[in-house]
């Protein structure tokens, strides 16, 4: 798997409904040899991992040529197909959604999540603006890679106030349709928790849907019944890795 266009298609042919593959996401190479190596199919960057990693916050504050220098020096240490967290696409307009993807594309990602949220205060665009700036990073895609997977995430179940319902999967199926005519290649809605929910936003989403794993997620068997495609983790895996080492600094100082 030694192309961009293999490893574009077999990232592709990963998301399957009701078989879903799963990503322990990364943050530098160190981190990406470690998840290679216990047997994953494919990497993908999480934005809240790689800014705490390098000492920023999350929201687009690690700055654009260091989150793709650090995706290129992954891109490098592994074989695996590698997608990168691009939150909202670090533009405030669409010509600049579009050459943020061409810079991932041009440092070895062969697919991406974009969000529909403001990085600032996490509101939701709306949705005409959002298709306008999927719309552009999809012809990016297209002019510069074979094949390139933009996941496209849905912040509606991490908004304030907002009831986890069928209301707020009506929204976010509305979501998913603009998304799917506009080139995007899968749904991914963190914070969504409710297996009946996610059943019903799996079966009528016409793109394959991702969900984040948390401490409330249903098992993976259960996601895989519900007809989910991917399953991410999100910031789990950096908190866990800090902890552990947290941990064995405890025992080493308190022996010294």
């Amino acid at each position: 798997m030694n192309t961009a266009s293999n490893k574009a298609d077999a990232f592709h042919a990963l998301h399957v409904r009701g078989r879903p593959f799963v990503l322990l996401n990364i943050w530098d190479p160190g981190s990406a040899s470690a998840v290679a190596a216990g047997g994953a199919s494919a990497l993908a960057t999480g934005s809240w991992s790689v800014a705490t990693a390098h000492g920023y916050a999350d929201g687009e504050k690690v700055p654009l040529d260091l989150a793709l220098d650090n995706l290129r020096r992954i891109v490098q240490a592994t074989t695996l197909p590698v997608s990168v967290d691009l939150e909202s696409g670090y533009g405030a307009d669409e010509s600049a959604v579009a050459a943020t993807v061409v810079r991932a594309i041009e440092a070895g990602a062969i697919g991406c999540n974009i969000e529909d949220s403001h990085p600032g205060d996490g509101t939701l665009r709306d949705i005409d603006a959002q298709v306008r700036r999927l719309r552009a990073a999809r012809a990016a895609a297209d002019r510069h890679a074979q094949r390139f997977f933009i996941n496209l995430r849905t912040d509606v179940f991490f908004q304030q106030g907002v009831a986890h319902d069928d209301e707020a999967v009506a929204h976010a199926l509305e979501r998913a349709r603009a998304y799917a005519d506009a080139g995007a290649d899968g749904l991914f809605a963190p914070g969504l928790a409710d297996a009946a929910l996610i059943e019903q936003l799996a079966t009528d989403s016409p793109l394959p849907l991702n969900i984040m794993a948390s401490g409330n997620t249903p098992p993976l068997a259960t996601l895989a019944r519900c007809g989910v495609a991917r399953v991410s983790h999100g910031p789990g895996p950096y908190v866990q890795a800090m902890q552990a080492l947290q941990a064995r600094a405890r025992e080493v100082y308190a022996a010294a």
